[in-house]
């Protein structure tokens, strides 16, 4: 009888597990990335100068950049921002003037699917947008005024661009270890390895990284642990600097209210290494 009642459990332990991994694999693209489309005629609207571009990569794809400027018409460099995995670049906007105040034009990318950017939406295509982007900064500026900033899903491609390009310094807020390894925390029993197509292994490019990087993460996330951060530690560089944000959350290290910022070492250490 036990025996029986083993094997009838066993079976439904084998169904729940099989249904949820197909399920995962088939609806994967939707429950890790959520873009927002936006019409090609649409105005954006931001209180500081900025300038939008549309770059043809092929018959099917364009690549959708906006170019933030400071107010002042000197210019250091320019900051090369790879944002996260929700919506587009009007979400992350609120970002380029923290940066432009210190004289540096900051340079976002739509990933396709994103905004009004459009084609196929895969870990090769972005890698080689990400370069499409450095090679559109080239003619303009130096390695030494180019910065690389990676915002959660951007961290793995900032990464790697500045594994395979010269550049100032490697900014990277909220990274991961590795794509899969995130994955992993909710769904251990399953071969990721094999389920999910995107690998974006940033331990694996910081450590072809020699310029200085700093990294920050909250304590509280809840999107990328801390923990997953810290195992970056084990491949980062003597000049790179660690910046544990307490009590800070996936979307909150550079929040303001009234006027303040909660945490105010976020934007002391970022205006720090714009100087």
């Amino acid at each position: 009888m036990r025996r029986i009642i083993f094997f009838r459990w066993l079976k439904v332990i084998v169904l729940l597990y099989s249904i949820i991994g197909i399920s995962f694999y088939y609806l994967q693209h939707k429950i890790l990335f959520h873009p927002k489309k936006l019409a090609q005629d649409y105005v954006f609207s931001f209180d500081y100068p900025y300038k939008e571009l549309t770059i043809p990569i092929n018959a099917k794809s364009s690549m959708s950049i906006l170019q933030f400027y400071p107010v002042d018409s000197m210019r250091k460099g320019v900051i090369l921002y790879l944002h996260g995995n929700r919506e587009n670049i009007e979400r992350y906007a609120p970002m380029a003037p923290l940066m432009t105040k210190s004289g540096y034009e900051v340079w976002m990318i739509d990933y396709p699917g994103f905004g009004k950017s459009t084609g196929n939406f895969d870990e090769k295509t972005l890698y080689e947008w990400t370069l499409q982007l450095y090679k559109l900064a080239e003619p303009r500026y130096s390695p030494d005024s180019i910065i690389i900033y990676g915002r959660s899903l951007g961290t793995g491609l900032a990464a790697q661009l500045a594994s395979i390009r010269n550049c100032k310094q490697l900014i990277l807020e909220t990274p991961y270890y590795d794509f899969r390894s995130i994955v992993r925390k909710w769904m251990p029993v399953y071969p990721l390895n094999r389920m999910i197509p995107f690998e974006l292994p940033t331990a694996k490019y910081l450590e072809k990284v020699d310029v200085p990087v700093t990294i920050f993460h909250g304590t509280d996330d809840g999107v990328i642990p801390y923990s997953n951060s810290m195992r970056l530690k084990e491949v980062l560089k003597p000049n790179a600097r660690f910046i544990t944000v307490e009590g800070g959350s996936h979307n909150d290290l550079f929040q303001q209210e009234n006027g303040k910022f909660t945490f105010p070492v976020c934007i002391q250490t970022l205006d720090s290494l714009l100087k």
